[in-house]
Order: C-alpha cells, then sequence, then structure tokens
C-alpha cells in the first residue's frame, strides 16, 4: 500500500516565538515601544530573563532550551505578565501563558489539494462551539461526511482566534493568532482542514481587522500604537492602519492573513465588517493585504470574502489586480426576509416595496447602488452589474441574521414552510454563490442566541447593553419584555444554540434536507458549468405582480437560465413570458401544468435553454429595477 506523502507547513513571523528546526531553541520577540522594559518569563522555572531592545522597540530573546510546550508570559516593566500577542497556542484562556508551538513539525497529507473553484463553492457557515455537543475540532470533523453529501463545498468557520472564556461568537478575540482553546489544540484544526480537504471541502476562517476584543486585550502594556483614537468603531477604538508606527500594526494583519492560508493550509478568509476598518493612507489595508496573498502564489483556489455594509464593488473589480473573490450580499437577505415576513423593523425598512430590490440583486448583485437609504440618512453603494455573479454570496441565514435577533430565531420559525421552500429555491439555484448557516438544511429548530463569557463587570455590561440595543423596537418597549431577552452570560443560552443531531432523521426534517440535497445537486450538474471561467450574463427580469417575477440570464454559448418565481401568499397577476421552447425544466415547484398561467403563491420554476445565438436576441438590460 503506497503511504500518502506528508508534508510540513510554517509560516515565518518577525514577532511571537519561531520554534527552531535544527535544534536552534526558539527566538521570542515582542514590538513593545510603549514599555520602558521586557523580560521573558518561563512559567516553569519562574524565571524571567531580560530581553534586550533596538530603536523601534523590538524586544528579542533565542532561548536554547525552550523547545515546544514550553509555556512563557512577557513581563513589561518588571510588574505587569501578559500573553504572548502572537502566541500560536493559549492553554490557560487568554489570560494564562502562551505555548511554543512547533508548527513544522505536523505531517500534512493534502499535498494535492487543488482548492475549489468559484464556480462550484456553496458556503456553509458553522459555530464550532455549538456545531457539535462537545463544540470541538474533532466533533465537528465527525460530521463533515455530513456536508460532503448535502453538496457544501466551503466550510466557513466563524472566527477561531482565542477570546475569553468557555463560549463566545469569536468576534471579541484578543489572540488572532492562537485557535480558540476550548475547540482544540493547533494540531485538531489543521486535522479538521485535512479532513476537509480528503472530502472535497474548501475551509474559510473568519477573522477581525476591525477591532479587539475587550477583556484579555493586553497590548495596550507594550504598544498603544495598535489602536487609534482617530477612529471609532461600534466596538471602541479602530486599529491604527494610518497613523504613526502603524507599518507594524499593518504588518501584524498581514501576517495574521498569510498565516491562516499558509500554516493551516485554508483556502480563504471571510474578512468580517470591512466597512469598520478606517484608513486614510494609500494603498488601503485591504488592497495591501489582497496584495500580499496574491503575492504569496499558494498554488491553489484562494478566496477572500468581504462582508461590507458599504457595497464597494471596486473590490471586486475583476479588471483589478488583486481583488477579492466575493462579498456577503445584505441586500438578497433583507429583501427575502422582507417578502418572507413582512418586516419592517429597522434596515428592513429599506426593503419596501421588495420585489424591485429582489429583481436588482438577481441580475445585478447589489440593490443598493449609489441610492438613498432612508434607514441610514445617506447613499449607499456602487454599482455592481459589471460583476460577475460569483462575486456575491447569498443568503437565507447567517449568524447575523439569526443571532441578531432578542430570540435568535431562524426563518423557518418565522415564515411558512412554503414560503421558505420557494426562498431556498431561488438561493440555491441563481447564479449568486449561496450560503447556508449549519442547521438550515433540515430547519433546525434550535435559535442561535447572542452569547458570551467575560467577567463578572464586562459580562453584566453586555447583558445590560444587549436588552437596551431592543429599547427601540416598539415589541420590546416594555421593561417586562427586555427582561425576557436571553442573557448573553447564562450558560443556558449557549446551551439552547447547540445543533439537535438527532433532527434530521425525523420525517419533517428530513423532507428539509432532502430538498437542499436535491437543489444543491442540480446545481452542481446545470448551473456550476454555467459559471466557469467567471462571466458576466447578460441579464434582466419584469414583474409579474407585488410579489413575482421573471429572470433570465443570457451566458456565453447560448446558454440561457430562466427563473419564474412568486415569493408571495397569493396568484401572480401576469403568466410569464420569457421560457422559450424547448427549455428544459431544471426544478418546479408549485408550477401548474399550464405554462402560461400566472404562478400560484410561494411558486419557482427554474428552466435552461441551449443554443439561442440569434442576433441580438438577449442584449440584456437591466429591466424594472430601482
Amino acid at each position: 500500500m503506497t503511504r500518502a506523502r506528508t508534508i510540513a507547513r510554517a509560516h515565518r513571523m518577525p514577532f511571537g516565538a519561531e520554534c527552531g528546526t535544527d535544534g536552534g531553541g526558539t527566538r521570542f520577540r515582542l514590538w513593545a515601544p510603549g514599555a520602558r522594559q521586557v523580560d521573558l518569563w518561563l512559567e516553569e522555572s519562574k524565571q524571567a530573563l531580560p530581553m534586550p531592545r533596538d530603536a523601534e522597540g523590538w524586544a528579542e530573546l533565542t532561548v536554547p532550551d525552550a523547545g515546544p510546550g514550553t509555556r512563557y508570559r512577557f513581563r513589561i516593566d518588571g510588574e505587569m505578565l501578559v500573553p504572548d500577542p502572537a502566541s500560536r497556542y493559549q492553554p490557560e484562556d487568554v489570560h494564562g501563558p502562551s505555548e511554543v508551538v512547533a508548527p513544522a513539525a505536523h505531517p500534512w497529507t493534502d499535498a494535492g489539494w487543488p482548492g475549489v473553484p468559484p464556480e462550484r463553492l456553496v458556503y456553509y457557515e458553522l459555530h464550532v462551539g455549538t456545531f457539535t455537543h462537545e463544540g470541538t475540532f474533532a466533533a465537528a470533523a465527525a460530521r463533515l461526511d455530513h456536508l460532503a453529501a448535502l453538496g457544501v463545498t466551503a466550510v466557513e468557520l466563524m472566527p477561531l482566534a482565542d477570546f475569553p472564556g468557555r463560549w463566545g461568537w469569536g468576534y471579541d478575540g484578543v489572540l488572532p493568532f492562537a485557535p480558540e482553546g476550548t475547540y482544540g489544540r493547533p494540531e485538531d484544526v489543521k486535522r479538521f482542514v485535512e479532513a476537509c480537504h480528503a472530502r472535497g471541502l474548501a475551509v474559510l476562517v473568519d477573522v477581525v481587522y476591525n477591532h479587539f476584543g475587550p477583556e484579555g486585550n493586553y497590548l495596550h502594556c507594550s504598544a498603544p500604537d495598535f489602536t487609534s483614537p482617530r477612529h471609532r468603531t461600534p466596538w471602541g477604538e479602530g486599529i491604527n492602519f494610518d497613523g504613526p508606527r502603524s507599518a507594524v500594526v499593518r504588518q501584524w494583519v498581514v501576517h495574521n492573513a498569510l498565516y491562516w492560508l499558509e500554516e493551516f493550509h485554508a483556502d480563504g478568509l471571510r474578512l468580517d465588517a470591512v466597512h469598520a476598518i478606517s484608513d486614510d493612507s494609500r494603498p488601503h489595508i485591504l488592497e495591501e493585504l489582497a496584495a500580499a496573498v496574491d503575492a504569496a502564489q499558494l498554488g491553489r483556489s484562494v478566496h477572500l470574502v468581504l462582508e461590507n455594509e458599504s457595497n464597494a464593488a471596486r473590490l471586486l473589480d475583476r479588471s483589478a489586480r488583486p481583488h477579492y473573490r466575493a462579498q456577503w450580499n445584505d441586500d438578497v437577505h433583507h429583501v427575502l426576509h422582507v417578502l418572507l415576513t413582512g418586516e419592517r423593523d429597522g434596515y428592513y425598512a429599506d426593503y419596501h416595496p421588495a420585489l424591485p430590490l429582489l429583481g436588482r440583486c438577481l441580475v445585478e448583485g447589489f440593490a443598493y447602488q449609489g441610492d438613498w437609504s432612508a434607514y441610514r440618512g445617506r447613499p449607499r453603494g456602487d454599482g455592481s452589474g459589471h460583476l460577475p455573479p460569483t462575486a456575491f454570496v447569498d443568503f437565507l441565514q447567517n449568524h447575523d441574521q439569526v443571532g441578531n435577533r432578542a430570540f435568535g430565531e431562524r426563518i423557518t420559525e418565522l415564515a411558512p414552510a412554503a414560503a421558505v421552500r420557494a426562498a431556498t429555491a431561488v438561493l440555491l439555484l441563481a447564479p449568486a454563490a449561496p450560503l447556508l448557516f449549519m442547521g438550515q438544511e433540515w430547519a433546525a429548530r434550535e435559535p442561535f442566541l447572542f452569547f458570551s463569557d467575560l467577567g463578572p463587570d464586562l459580562g453584566l455590561a453586555v447583558s445590560e447593553g444587549r436588552r437596551r440595543e431592543f429599547a427601540r423596537f416598539p415589541q420590546f418597549a416594555d421593561p417586562d419584555a427586555r427582561a425576557r431577552i436571553p442573557d448573553p452570560q447564562a450558560e443556558a443560552t449557549r446551551d439552547r444554540s447547540v445543533l439537535d443531531w438527532s433532527a434530521p432523521s425525523r420525517p419533517e426534517h428530513a423532507e428539509w434536507l432532502a430538498l437542499h440535497r436535491a437543489l444543491l445537486a442540480i446545481r452542481r450538474a446545470e448551473i456550476a458549468p454555467l459559471l466557469a471561467g467567471e462571466p458576466v450574463p447578460r441579464a434582466r427580469w419584469r414583474p409579474l405582480g407585488p410579489t413575482a417575477l421573471e429572470a433570465e440570464w443570457a451566458f456565453p454559448g447560448g446558454r440561457v437560465l430562466t427563473l419564474v418565481a412568486n415569493l408571495g401568499a397569493e396568484p401572480a397577476a401576469i403568466p410569464p413570458s420569457l421560457v422559450r421552447e424547448p427549455a428544459r425544466r431544471l426544478y418546479a415547484l408549485n408550477i401548474p401544468t399550464d405554462p402560461t398561467a400566472p404562478p400560484p403563491a410561494w411558486s419557482v420554476s427554474w428552466a435552461i435553454q441551449e443554443g439561442v445565438h440569434e442576433p441580438g436576441g438577449h442584449v440584456m438590460t437591466p429591466e424594472g429595477g430601482r
């Protein structure tokens, strides 16, 4: 039997603990321009070793006998012991010592992994801590056969950077190079990635470069220039990307991105809330990061995905190099949510009437392309019709849109089943890349609630702030109503969010799972080939009534994809007209036998026509938009 070829992977960094491969000990390096004195503190011997510093504030020391497993901290000004901000592992959480890790010691077995091309991307977002009862990488790896059989191709992990406490979403991480210890060790992350690759699944890691979490962040002790009082975010001071000493901060973020891609062999990153990153310098840190990933020549398909409320299409422009692969398209979620639930609170107020915005999203990408947003009180977005469908990630659910509700309800708890089935059929077969949130495929009934495990004072403030946040909504104006909102600090809140893996075997959930598998099989066979090479189809749409539309995408080679859908509880007013015979039906939901009849309530039809070559016959222009 031939043994799999193994390779070693390590990302070399100018900071942190770099373990030598030749028996040369470990080099410890800390940027500490704000400290008067820095010592290396070795936990086992309780020994403080002075670290020489240069004029730029870099403290460095090589210790010959400090090998893998050594636990250490840095002592600042003879008083405060802090973890290594570039720690690769925190065995005792964010306030404890760091551990020396030898990344090259892991024998990788996925040397031939080519990645997943853009046209085949179907994302599945999961939170490691609640995906399984155990909440570990090992337990998540044991469920990967389910994901492969489902038909998703990319596992998107909510943030892994070590955060304080036993549970949390991960967006308040403070040690961005250390995988969250409650999920497992760094080697467990690597085994998870290998298990994904063995099943044809790409892995993306959610990273947060707009702020540091409030608890366990000791950077102010040694390098206060990491943050900037000139830039504010909803979570406090922004990261300093453009002020004095910002060069090291920028280097820090770029290395972190490359670290996940090289040392952990991840296939991409999802960059959280980049609209909250302030950088008045040139190049912008987002451009510098993308250029560094491009220059790394990683030899496989790598995907950088943005969350960007600003809808900045220029970052996705295929004519520029480098560019970002895609952006989470909140517009699609919001308009589908409004159609299915009728909600008008908060930002949903910007999505009435919904149908014109849905049509625009389907054929052009963003709904808001420089249009005035009444909710935000300013214009929002750039024109996006020139971008390929693969530049957008569409979804009905994700951690934000479920978890930021007071009671964490999923869409199947808020809308009729027939409505969600119809929206699912639109989502999974539309040209844009779809994303599912864990458990969505079987209509999981568990909520996904906001939870954290912070220290007493900060935890109480978060709990109180969570309830104040909802006071502006009419249904929570009464203090008694707000008191029913689950406490983020309660262990029961986290426990209620854990998926029940016995559910898919029950008939009502098995039907949902079968629907998702069937639709993703159609996508793999029929839709993905249309998207190869990231073409920009000529597309148009037109309304068939207040909640119904037809849309058409003309791809190279004379292939035309057609959608007729009614996302409403009443029959459409107008019959469809775009389907040209002989068209091949890909999927039908609640479609009448008479193809000329107006679409019934909650109905969807997808068809494809081959060999459409008449000159000028499909010169598409957006129709019915805003």
